[in-house]
């Protein structure tokens, strides 16, 4: 799109500088739609290069059209720095734009937790990136701002329903046309949420003052990523799916032990309303010009970290290839892609591209942990070919995960300049002689031009022979389904459970409501075990899980291993501290 690569990242050019050169080359944003298949009526524009997508009109009209190859984007485990998922994301894209392919993307939105923290926005970098970069990081056309209002309107139901409880009898209550809910606040599920990294809303007390200042309790706040509704939002299949979702939810426990849902509270409605424009998924486009549609967010281990089944469907009507993303490492995001996604999407993968870069099989292979906002330890910048053999095994434990589902692995090589010859032969081989293609890609750096020998990989293993299957049927159950996910995925010997864990799925198991949902598995990204400084493939070890939650609404149980919070925390040195404006020009610098 008119930039060219020895200008920018071979000139140590920033995030935000490449992107703000770029964007004087896009494409205007219904140009953009129309030349993918997009009807006028079907596109929704936010200024000249963001648009909302009337998906339902758009799949209605085009129901007859035959899907596109479905392409799946995971990693390996990755070191605290990530490994640039997003990054491969644009650059694959870019790279089969190359090659003349007709080719969509689907990533998330990102949380402004982590845009104002350490990790940036995960618009991808360098020369591989989704633009606009301003609005992708500054809440984009207001999804997750509805997703907070729905979501803070179910607490602020459940807290006044307890006050009004609280202060009236039933024949009051019944005058009002309320029944009593008898909620029991030592069982309230849910707290209120915010787009922000703060840590110090984890724990708070609401309800401070007198009778008519809302019930007195302990609450707390997650990160807006990782609400319920998130969840939902990427899993709806439409909005009677999504507004049927949102009824189940499940806020807290009467003191029988009885669910209190948003139906009781009379509030489902009302939530479902702040949802109906956040449900049409967003239209962008990449540096190169190829379209990417940006729609949910969901945190990735505690919720199921995948962008929306909508905008998938609506991208493989109109595609010929689509290349959708999953967070984390294959143990997380492609397990979920792989077993909650698909069978509540019914779409088929036909290959998933595993992301690896030198620097992590480092890390598995013994080199010291990098810390995010500190340099870079010596043992990465210099070559190293023991260490990038030993951690191979980790890369080597995704493979043969994704090859568990039936199809066909591609690994992808994230080039860096520190890389050697030696070491990125050392990869090849070992994935090689495990069955999976191979890719090395210069995509950071060189954009759509760096990707070519990847974009080939990946075209090829979508022609492949397809043998899917699930890792385990909605009948089995709940702890045989656990067990087989922490062996077959993580590596582990067995499943140990908390007191709290224990006693909920024994309760879970007796509620075919309950006992017939999917899983959604939370543990740290950082290591195939629940130990996030447990680097490699780990041996002789066994997943504990502590506690169990309920997702009725999204449709899974949630088992909870390790150390897992909803509100992460700012860290001392955030990236908010280099974000400004310039107040000539309006323009926001310093986003990565």
């Amino acid at each position: 799109m008119g930039l060219n690569w020895q200008d920018y990242t071979a000139k140590g050019a920033k995030d935000y500088e490449i992107a703000e050169a770029a964007e004087k080359h896009l494409i205007k944003i219904r140009e953009l739609a129309m030349k993918i298949g997009l009807e006028d009526e079907e596109i929704l524009p936010y200024g000249h290069y963001v648009a909302k997508i009337d998906y339902a009109r758009a799949l209605k009209r085009l129901a007859g059209k035959p899907d596109g190859k479905y392409i799946d984007v995971t990693a390996i485990t990755p070191t605290p720095l990530g490994e640039g998922k997003s990054t491969t994301t644009m650059g694959l894209v870019q790279g089969m734009g190359k090659l003349g392919l007709n080719v969509t993307a689907a990533i998330r939105q990102p949380s402004g937790g982590p845009t104002m923290n350490i990790k940036g926005s995960a618009a991808g970098g360098g020369m591989s990136q989704c633009l606009p970069l301003t609005p992708f990081s500054l809440g984009l056309t207001g999804d997750i701002n509805a997703i907070m209002n729905s979501h803070n309107l179910g607490m602020v139901a459940l807290n006044s329903r307890m006050q009004h409880e609280l202060n009236y009898d039933d024949a009051a209550l019944a005058k009002r046309s309320l029944k009593r809910l008898d909620v029991d606040p030592n069982r309230v599920e849910y707290g209120f949420i915010i787009d922000f990294a703060a840590q110090c809303l984890r724990n708070i007390m609401i309800g401070l003052g007198g009778k008519m200042d809302g019930y007195l309790m302990q609450s707390k706040f997650g990160i807006a990523v990782s609400s319920e509704i998130m969840a939902i939002l990427a899993v709806a299949s439409d909005l009677k799916d999504l507004r049927e979702r949102i009824g189940k939810m499940v806020l807290a426990y009467d003191k029988k032990g009885n669910p209190v849902t948003t139906s009781d509270l009379d509030v489902a409605g009302a939530m479902t309303a702040w949802m109906v424009e956040a449900l049409n998924p967003n239209l962008m486009q990449t540096l190169e010009g190829q379209p990417c549609f940006v729609h949910a967010g969901p945190f990735a281990n505690i919720a199921i970290g995948q962008s929306s089944i909508v905008a998938d469907r609506l991208a493989l009507k109109l595609a010929d290839y689509h290349v959708t993303e999953s967070g984390f490492a294959a143990d997380i995001g492609f397990e979920k892609f792989w077993n909650l996604k698909c069978r509540f999407s019914g779409l088929i993968p036909n290959t998933a591209v595993i992301v690896a870069t030198v620097r992590a099989l480092k890390c598995h292979g013994g080199a010291p942990i990098p810390v995010p906002g500190k340099p870079l330890p010596e043992e990465y910048k210099v070559a190293n070919v023991g260490q990038v053999e030993k951690g191979c095994a980790n890369l080597l434990h995704h493979v043969a995960t994704v090859k568990k589902a039936g199809i066909s692995p591609v690994v992808c090589i994230n080039s860096f300049v520190t890389d050697t010859k030696e070491e990125i032969e050392t990869i090849r081989k070992a994935c090689e002689a495990a069955g999976a293609r191979v890719a090395v890609s210069d995509h950071w750096l060189k954009g759509g031009e760096g990707a070519i020998e990847l974009a080939n990989a990946v075209k090829d293993a979508c022609d492949d022979k397809l043998d899917f299957k699930f890792l385990y049927g909605l009948d089995q159950p709940l702890k045989e389904r656990i067990e087989i996910i922490a062996k077959e995925v993580y590596g582990a010997d067995g499943v140990d459970y908390g007191p709290d864990a224990d006693k909920k799925l024994a309760v879970y198991a007796k509620d075919p409501a309950i006992s017939k949902l999917g899983l959604c598995m939370v543990k740290t990204h950082l290591s195939l075990s629940a130990d996030p400084n447990v680097k490699g493939v780990p041996k002789g070890w066994r997943l504990f899980v502590r506690d169990c939650l309920v997702y009725a609404g999204a449709g899974f149980v949630v088992p909870v291993a390790g150390a897992i919070t909803l509100m992460p925390g700012t860290a001392s040195d955030p990236a908010y501290r280099r974000v400004d404006v310039d107040t000539e020009t309006g323009k926001v610098k310093g986003l990565f």
